[in-house]
């Protein structure tokens, strides 16, 4: 893989950012009437951001891209690059087939973003040549850095990520497989410049099992509504204090996971919602997604409460 200078300058930006703190996958604000409602997201963000997360990645899953037009996309990745002023870098997701895809990359690259998170293409199942066409073709139109995003019906063979891997844009890959089998083999035949994130849901479960395999950085659900919880994790992980990092997967991650597999899209909803119940102003999701039930609010609430006191202290 061949990078040219600006691309290797935004390689290493990410890299120094994982080192020092989570990935932040902001939520997108909505009012009650569903329609976007930047002036909130504006304020959500800026205090997102003031929590000095390692990078910004705006309009991904937790940020609900599907549901977003064109239009509130622009706005969305403008907003995320005022925000962060230079300070962070900022990934905007992109995805369904490679022609809209294209559509959304440039769209980012006209907003100012550093580099695009390229999320799994919509609905066909494919073979290794066309994901990797897939990049190449996404590659070709934009200039931006990409960083492959495999889960779902999107995984890459050894052969699969060497091929991507020398696309000169193309800068990382983001594993939400939790394959540690296949991820172990990735990584020791990837590139040595090659980036890798863990992007399992609620990634913070399986964070020391993907350090274990040469992949410790991650992105944080958590940190959308807690970034107190999730700052304080990446802390102890990073220093070694096995107590605490088993105390709060006990006590804090796993019930969430628990409470997340209740209904699906609660991935994102149950953050939404813990946001809400923290005063952010994030407003409701978009169909398809719906909002917790007050069962699961009221037990989302209890679990909320007790990994804040968890980090008090801290």
């Amino acid at each position: 893989m061949t990078m040219n200078t600006a691309v290797q300058d935004v390689a290493q930006r990410l890299r120094d950012g994982m080192a020092r703190g989570v990935l932040s996958f902001p939520l997108t604000s909505f009012g009650e009437d569903g329609s976007l409602d930047l002036d909130a997201y504006r304020e959500y963000l800026t205090a997102q951001l003031a929590t000095a997360p390692g990078a910004v990645f705006p309009a991904c899953g937790t940020g609900e891209f599907t549901a977003l037009d064109e239009d509130e996309y622009r706005q969305v990745i403008t907003t995320a690059v005022e925000v962060a002023d230079g300070r962070m870098p900022v990934v905007a997701g992109i995805g369904y087939g490679y022609a809209q895809a294209l559509r959304f990359a440039r769209i980012a690259e006209e907003a100012g973003a550093d580099a695009a998170l390229v999320l799994p293409h919509y609905l066909v199942k494919a073979p290794q040549d066309g994901l990797v066409e897939q990049v190449r073709r996404i590659a070709a139109g934009t200039g931006l850095p990409l960083i492959a995003y495999q889960r779902d019906h999107v995984a890459f063979t050894i052969d699969g990520l060497r091929r991507i891997a020398e696309i000169p844009t193309v800068i990382g890959l983001k594993d939400g497989h939790s394959d540690l089998d296949r991820l172990q083999r990735l990584t020791l035949n990837a590139p040595d410049d090659l980036l890798f994130f863990n992007g399992a849901a609620t990634a913070e479960v399986q964070a020391r099992a993907y350090a274990a395999v040469g992949v410790p950085a991650y992105s944080s659900a958590v940190h959308a509504f807690a970034p107190e919880i999730a700052g304080a994790f990446f802390g102890a992980l990073q220093d070694g204090d096995d107590e605490t990092v088993d105390t709060l997967l006990r006590d804090f991650y796993v019930p969430l996971v628990e409470l997340r597999d209740r209904v699906p899209g609660y991935a994102v909803s149950l953050v939404k919602a813990a946001a809400r119940l923290r005063g952010k102003p994030v407003g409701p999701v978009r169909a398809p997604l719906i909002d917790p039930s007050p069962d699961d609010l009221a037990d989302l609430e209890k679990l909320l409460e007790t990994g804040l006191s968890l980090v008090a202290d801290r």
